[in-house]
């Protein structure tokens, strides 16, 4: 394919759905909810397109193909902890849209009695997770950029960085789940025709292990990365969808428990029979061109050979355009954590209502800025994504797991469960030994901050404050943010949650 014409029709394709995501966001009324969470009406089919496109967005296109060009059938762990987390998602987390949070932050804070020095250290990890999610589709979209438009890397990193900057800065979240919902059809269905049409280049399931490593075609590539890295590796997965900020948003910004609840089951089942396909798209493409150079350039080869010129153009485009959405889905999950968190922990109180998407706007330029800086470090799409989450979710899934279900948790047992989490993944990391044999520090760091998380939660005193209590004490502030502008946070709600309880 001409690299020229992938360029145009990229710039093309982009244009066109930040026309029409502007078409669609123009009769919304400008407050802050509604830029930051669609103003908590999103119906379900939408809950589902923006979920899709996320997960079949950079994940499934770049590292999981990749991944499966590499070592076979555990292309397919990647879907299946992606599944897992979402249908974890529907059952233990969807009942929380009834309590009208408006960041993970709020939601973790209320398990612990709304204390205020845990959402304040959940807030700066949020931030820092969405600028590493944010500089994982940055990677991963100006790697496919680079590769298919012939340009430099850098520039192209900093060129899907503009695309998405645009998407999220003039239409926000509605904006982003409408651009989100149309692409994952055009993803979904063009992902479904090219294993079809891969297979049937291959010669069937019989072709796919042609010139692979033996080890590579067992039960899930076990006998190729082994039993506990190919755990670990879905493990990884499934709790960054559990602990990721822009999930939560779309729990948050739905229309009601059941619809969310309905929406996350349809798209893990989904997804859980999308899983196979990543992994039968990297294999065919091993067995077509064994020395690809990047593995993450299996699923752009095999668009461009087995597609007609039109069709495969379409879903390329559409891939880079869905990962630059996804990577918007997780800005607007950032900006909403700095505009109602960290805003407040540095100025002490909230931002005018009437200057909240102002500000965001602004937010989104700094936060996307920021996220490319990190990206332009690092060239491994998957070990970026699993050391990221092992070191600042690991905590959070743990924290709102046992907040959301152990009324005995409380404000020391969650710092100790962040601080444990992120200290456990950073020495696996540190020492190759312990990392190749895990395959990611995943599973004891999550480990880790259970038991810690547990030991001093009984060590320590119980919360005093009650669930109700700490909601109160959340809607009031939340409420000054959207009704009352430029209002100091009182003393009085200060103190209910400025020291430990």
């Amino acid at each position: 394919m001409n690299s020229q014409i992938f360029l145009g029709a990229f710039v093309a394709y982009v244009l066109v759905m930040i026309g029409f995501g502007w078409w669609i966001s123009r009769h919304k009324r400008g407050t802050g909810d509604d830029f930051l969470l669609g103003g908590r009406s999103v119906p379900i089919f939408l809950t589902i397109g923006t979920t899709v496109a996320t997960m079949v967005g950079t994940g499934s296109s770049m590292g999981a193909v990749g991944f499966g060009y590499a070592n076979g059938w555990a292309g397919a762990l990647y879907g299946i902890g992606g599944a897992t987390g979402i249908l974890l998602l529907a059952v233990c987390f969807a009942p929380v849209r009834k309590l009208r949070f408006m960041t993970m932050s709020e939601e973790l804070s209320y398990y612990v009695g709304a204390n205020r020095l845990v959402r304040n250290l959940v807030a700066l990890l949020i931030y820092v997770a969405c600028i590493g999610w944010l500089g994982a589709h940055i990677l991963g979209g100006g790697l496919y950029l680079s590769w298919m438009a012939g340009i430099d890397l850098d520039t192209a990193r900093v060129l899907v960085a503009l695309g998405f900057g645009i998407y999220c800065v003039i239409g926000g979240y509605t904006a982003v789940i409408w651009t989100d919902t149309v692409q994952a059809v055009v993803l979904f269905a063009g992902f479904m025709l090219m294993a079809i049409l891969a297979l049937v280049q291959v010669g069937g399931f019989g072709g796919l292990g042609a010139g692979m490593d033996v080890a590579a075609t067992s039960f899930l590539g076990i006998d190729k990365i082994g039993a506990l890295p190919a755990l670990s590796l879905a493990a990884v997965i499934a709790v960054g969808v559990l602990a990721t900020p822009s999930f939560r948003q779309r729990i948050y910004s739905g229309e009601s428990v059941s619809s969310v609840r309905r929406s996350f089951v349809i798209t893990g089942v989904l997804y859980l029979g999308f899983s196979i396909i990543p992994a039968i798209l990297g294999m065919a493409t091993h067995a077509l061109n064994p020395g690809l150079e990047n593995s993450n350039f299996a699923f752009p080869f095999l668009a461009t050979e087995l597609l007609p010129l039109g069709l495969g153009l379409l879903l390329l485009v559409a891939g880079l355009s869905a990962t630059m959405s996804s990577a918007s889905s997780d800005a607007i999950a950032g900006v909403s954590t700095l505009m109602r968190d960290i805003y407040v922990l540095f100025t002490g109180r909230t931002p005018a209502a009437r200057n909240v998407v102002r500000f965001s706007r602004l937010a989104l330029v700094g936060t996307i800025g920021l996220a490319l800086a990190f990206a332009l470090t690092s060239d491994n799409l998957i070990t970026y994504i699993t050391r990221m989450i092992a070191t600042i979710m690991a905590g959070m899934f743990v924290c709102g797991m046992l907040g959301r279900f152990w009324p005995r948790y409380n404000w020391q047992g969650a710092v100790a469960t962040l601080a444990s989490a992120s200290t456990t993944s950073l020495i696996i990391i540190a020492n190759d030994s312990w990392n190749a044999y895990w395959g990611n520090p995943s599973i004891p760091a999550v480990l880790a901050a259970l038991t810690v998380g547990v030991v001093v939660s009984l060590l320590t005193p119980a919360t005093r404050i009650s669930r109700e209590e700490a909601l109160a004490i959340l809607d009031r502030e939340r409420e000054r943010m959207e009704k009352a502008p430029d209002m100091a946070l009182t003393q009085a709600a200060a103190s209910g949650t400025a020291a430990p309880q």
